[in-house]
């Protein structure tokens, strides 16, 4: 299968900021259930597992850090926000083609630029099987080609106002446990870690060559609390199994729908649950104050 690069024309008005990458359990289609659930004002915004980053497009916060242990994906936000026009002539290189795919999805990613690697990261998740990010115990991306229709590929405009919102962005590879350190009282900080799984087949979390295991879900459980006792606001996302609300068992639990597609088997594919976990319970505007605007 060869399909010539498919790009999306430039429009006269800029569009809003959204995902430029596919994430499995990305936020999107949960923004609408969130804006009742978001704190009222907030100085600083951290997410420590970036991913899809559908919740910080969204609130464009004045002030923010967005970090990953996966450093691909690091690499590919900095090169967005740094380098846009080169990251969108590299992807001018890629066609979706199923040999073109496996010859890019073989390069050693540290061999190429800042934007050719970004472009590289984009192309794979814009073309691979359900948009996923998986990696095997050697840390090498593994996931087969995907079967689409014309998939967009390079969406100029898209990519343009993303680099925008990401100007005064800080970005870095770390675990999720460092927002300790650099979150301060009256900051939020948004946990979207990768999920727990809801059925033996459905686990789709190695984006990194560890994984992301129970003792990882009950690490983030001790930061969660560790954060709420130093005063900062906190969000976290999971999925609605029967283990992980008793981790969090002082804090406010909320339960929202997503249509999740990502399954091994077709027929468990559909609206599954999930829970939102917060340390505060009053909303009262879904943007950060004004003060952080000015500042």
């Amino acid at each position: 299968m060869t399909t010539a690069l498919v790009t999306e024309p430039d429009s006269a008005a800029p569009p809003l900021p959204r995902p430029f990458l596919k994430w499995a359990g990305g936020k999107g289609q949960l923004l609408r259930q969130f804006q009742p659930l978001l704190p009222a004002s907030y100085g600083r915004y951290f997410e420590p597992f970036v991913g899809g980053a559908a919740l910080f497009f969204s609130l464009q916060p004045a002030r923010a850090t967005l970090t990953d242990v996966n450093s691909e994906l690091v690499d590919c936000y900095r090169a967005v926000r740094d380098s846009v026009e080169e990251v969108i002539a590299a992807l001018s290189h890629h066609t979706y083609d199923e040999a073109h795919y496996y010859r890019v999805r073989d390069l050693d990613p540290a061999s190429l630029s800042l934007p050719a690697r970004a472009a590289r990261t984009i192309f794979l998740n814009k073309t691979g099987f359900n948009g996923l990010y998986r990696v095997n115990s050697a840390g090498r991306f593994n996931v087969p080609f995907g079967r689409y229709v014309n998939p967009s590929i390079c969406n100029r405009p898209q990519l343009r106002a993303c680099s925008a919102a990401l100007q005064s962005v800080e970005l870095a590879v770390r675990d999720f446990e460092r927002v300790i350190d650099h979150a301060e009282a009256g900051d939020f900080v948004y946990l979207d870690p990768p999920y727990s799984p809801v059925s033996s087949t459905a686990n789709f979390t190695s984006y990194s060559a560890g994984g992301f295991s129970f003792r990882d879900q009950e690490r983030l459980a001790a930061l969660f609390a560790a954060l709420d006792k130093k005063g900062v606001l906190v969000m976290l996302s999971n999925s609605d199994v029967p283990e992980i609300p008793p981790l969090y068992s002082k804090f406010r639990v909320d339960r929202v729908a997503a249509l999740r597609s990502i399954n091994a088997k077709s027929d468990a594919r559909g609206r599954v649950g999930e829970i939102v976990i917060r340390n505060y319970t009053t909303r009262r505007s879904r943007k950060a104050a004004p003060a952080d605007k000015a500042g």
